[in-house]
C-alpha cells in the first residue's frame, strides 16, 4: 500500500500530532467528568478516519500513459501557393482540410501546448510554445498562402533548421515532455534541386504524424494578391511551356513519405470527410512509447475511510440531535 497525502508531509505529521493529542486530552477530561465509557470512541474514530483519507491510501499496479499535458506540439505548416491548389474535398482549397486538422488535433490534445511555424521561400515561427488554443484558433484561421509575386520557388523541407532549434529548445527546458510533430503539406518542391534532409536528432522527435494534402489529379490554384484583399483573383498561370495556361498543383506523396521517415514517424494522407481518429492513433504510438520513466498506476482507496467517516458524523449527528430533544424544557404546569 502507498500512501500520496491531500498535504505535504511536513504539514500533515503536525497537525495528525495535534489530532491525536487532542483525542487524548478529551478522554481524560471525560473520564474526570464521570461520562459514558466509549462516549469518545466516535469522535476519536471520526477524525482517524478522516486523517486517514487525507493520507491518500492506494494499491499499487499498472501503468498510465503520460498525461497530454506533458506534450510539446509543434505544427509545421505548408503556406506555399500550392496549398491553395482546389482539389481538397468539392473544389475547396488544400488549406481548409489544414486548418481543419490543426484544430481536431489541438481538441485531441487538449491540454498540451502547441507552436506553429510555417514555410514558404522562409521558414517563420508564427506561435510558440502556449496552452491557449484560442490563440492557436485564431493563428489557424487567418492562415493564407504566400503572396504570388514573392513566390520564387521554395523547398519542403525548408522549416528544417527553424524545427530543429524549438526542438532542442524545448527538450533542454524541458526534457520530460514529449516532442510531437505534426507536418502538413503536399511535398511539392519548386526550388528547382532536390529537398535537403531534415536532418534532425531522432531523440528530438517522440512522435506525431506527416499530413498530405491534395490528390494526383491536382487543382488550380487562385492568385493571392495581399493578404487583406477579398476581391476575386485569376488562376496563377503557368508559362513554362511558352503557352499560358492555369498552372495544375499535384499532390508529391513519394516526397512527404521521406519527410515523414526522417522525422520517424508516419505519413496520412488526408481528404475531406476524414475523421480525426485515424490519424491520431496513427501517430500516437510514437509520442506514447514506453519508457524507463512510465508512471505507475495505482488504485485510489481513501473514498473508504472518508465513506467510513461520513457514516461516523450521521451517526453522532442523530445522537446529538436525541440528548437535545431530551434537553428541551417541558410545559409549566398550570397553578390552582
Amino acid at each position: 500500500m502507498t500512501f500520496h497525502p491531500i498535504w505535504p508531509w511536513w504539514i500533515m505529521v503536525p497537525v495528525a500530532g495535534a489530532a491525536l493529542i487532542f483525542l487524548a486530552w478529551t478522554s481524560v477530561g471525560s473520564r474526570r467528568r464521570g461520562a459514558e465509557p466509549g462516549a469518545c470512541l466516535v469522535p476519536a474514530g471520526l477524525v482517524l478516519l478522516l486523517l486517514l483519507a487525507a493520507l491518500r491510501p492506494g494499491v499499487p499496479g499498472g501503468s498510465v500513459r503520460a498525461a497530454t499535458a506533458d506534450m510539446n506540439v509543434f505544427f509545421v505548416v505548408d503556406t506555399t501557393s500550392s496549398i491553395a491548389a482546389e482539389d481538397y474535398g468539392n473544389g475547396s482549397p488544400r488549406l481548409d482540410g489544414v486548418r481543419q486538422d490543426i484544430m481536431a488535433i489541438a481538441a485531441e490534445l487538449a491540454g498540451a501546448r502547441f507552436s506553429m511555424i510555417t514555410f514558404d521561400s522562409q521558414a517563420v515561427v508564427r506561435m510558440p510554445l502556449t496552452t491557449d488554443t484560442s490563440a492557436l484558433g485564431t493563428l489557424t484561421d487567418v492562415l493564407e498562402p504566400q503572396i504570388t509575386q514573392y513566390s520564387t520557388g521554395s523547398s519542403v523541407t525548408a522549416a528544417r533548421t527553424v524545427l530543429n532549434d524549438r526542438l532542442r529548445a524545448a527538450r533542454d527546458s524541458h526534457p520530460e515532455r514529449a516532442r510531437i510533430v505534426y507536418y502538413l503539406g503536399d511535398g511539392e518542391q519548386t526550388s528547382g534541386k532536390a529537398p535537403e534532409p531534415m536532418r534532425l536528432d531522432a531523440s528530438l522527435v517522440n512522435g506525431g504524424a506527416v499530413l498530405g494534402y491534395g490528390t494526383s489529379q491536382g487543382g488550380r490554384m487562385k492568385e493571392k494578391s495581399s493578404y487583406s484583399s477579398d476581391e476575386a483573383a485569376a488562376y496563377i498561370q503557368d508559362r513554362s511551356g511558352g503557352s499560358a495556361g492555369d498552372a495544375v498543383s499535384r499532390i508529391d506523396e513519394e516526397t512527404l513519405r521521406g519527410i515523414a521517415a526522417q522525422l520517424g514517424v508516419p505519413y496520412v494522407h488526408r481528404a475531406a470527410g476524414d475523421a480525426a481518429g485515424p490519424m491520431m492513433q496513427s501517430a500516437m504510438p510514437g509520442a506514447l512509447k514506453e519508457t524507463p520513466d512510465s508512471l505507475e498506476g495505482r488504485t485510489e482507496l481513501y473514498w473508504a475511510p472518508a465513506l467510513g467517516a461520513f457514516i461516523l458524523a450521521l451517526w453522532e449527528s442523530l445522537r446529538v440531535f436525541r440528548q437535545l430533544r431530551q434537553l428541551r424544557p417541558g410545559k409549566p404546569e398550570a397553578r390552582p
